[in-house]
């Protein structure tokens, strides 16, 4: 007799995500953001090295193993903020989470990570534009979260905070004068000292550069064909390259900007 031919299981197909993908903390609840922004991590270019390195730390973390809090800094409009979104899109199936805090709401990380704890998804506190001053309670809480109270943190949870000052704080005229020489050796004054120690909690520290020119025309092309437009001239290029300069910057927001004016004018 023929033993009978087995069929082949059909594959089972992923299941859809539930819920939303991302939250903000507002006024001491977290809010569902029903439409959150696609950004694609291959539309972020000349930022590769901090792309790879983001990455590889998110990678780590949705696989849950070791990964570290994450700062990044430098220019406006170099990425900073897009890359974090572009994580989101690009992790989302594999339990990535986002929860944007505003800098002032750091106050209430305790509330806001207790919900969080033991659940399955991974989840990134999203902190955007940090700047406080040196006695703004905001302060005190972001430096609880990343040494650790006495309350254990919940393996679950990281914090990747974007700033366009490379100690997240003011740095005034008199930080200057408290520097000081020791042994042929120049040491800043303890004001620095605590600036810089803030910095230092962040395990993982990525700083973003100005564009240069062509760089930034770069960013004006890829923006254009996001828009539908595969090409620009060279009359093109230099309205975009004086856009720029009457901008004082040279950055991938600035490029965005240029790129919906010169493709609704066409």
């Amino acid at each position: 007799m023929k033993k009978p031919v087995r069929k082949a299981k059909p594959k089972a197909r992923a299941k859809p995500l539930k819920g939303p993908l991302a939250w903000r903390w507002h006024g001491g609840k977290l809010k569902p953001i029903n439409f959150v922004q696609a950004v694609e991590l291959d539309d972020l270019i000349d930022i590769d090295r901090q792309k790879a390195a983001l990455v590889q730390n998110t990678l780590q973390f949705v696989e849950g193993k070791p990964a570290n809090h994450v700062l990044l800094t430098g220019a406006r409009g170099t990425g900073k903020s897009s890359i974090v979104k572009a994580l989101l899109n690009h992790f989302a199936s594999q339990g990535l989470r986002l929860v944007e805090v505003p800098v002032h709401d750091l106050i209430d990380l305790p509330d806001i990570v207790a919900p969080l704890r033991g659940k399955k998804e991974r989840f990134v506190l999203y902190v955007d534009d940090f700047s406080v001053s040196a006695n703004d309670s905001a302060l005190t809480a972001l430096k609880t979260a990343l040494d650790g109270g006495i309350e254990d943190p919940p393996d679950n949870v990281l914090i990747y905070a974007t700033s366009n000052r490379r100690h997240l704080m003011p740095e005034t005229k008199k930080d200057n004068l408290e520097y000081h020489w020791m042994d042929d050796e120049l040491h800043p004054g303890e004001s620095t000292e605590e600036k810089i120690s803030l910095s230092e909690r962040f395990g993982l520290w990525l700083s973003f550069h100005s564009f240069n020119q062509e760089q930034y025309l770069n960013l004006v092309r890829l923006h254009l064909r996001k828009l539908g437009i595969n090409s620009i001239d060279e009359e093109g290029e230099k309205l975009a390259l004086r856009w720029a300069l009457n901008r004082a910057s040279r950055s991938g927001r600035v490029a965005n900007q240029f790129a919906r004016d010169w493709a609704g004018r066409q």
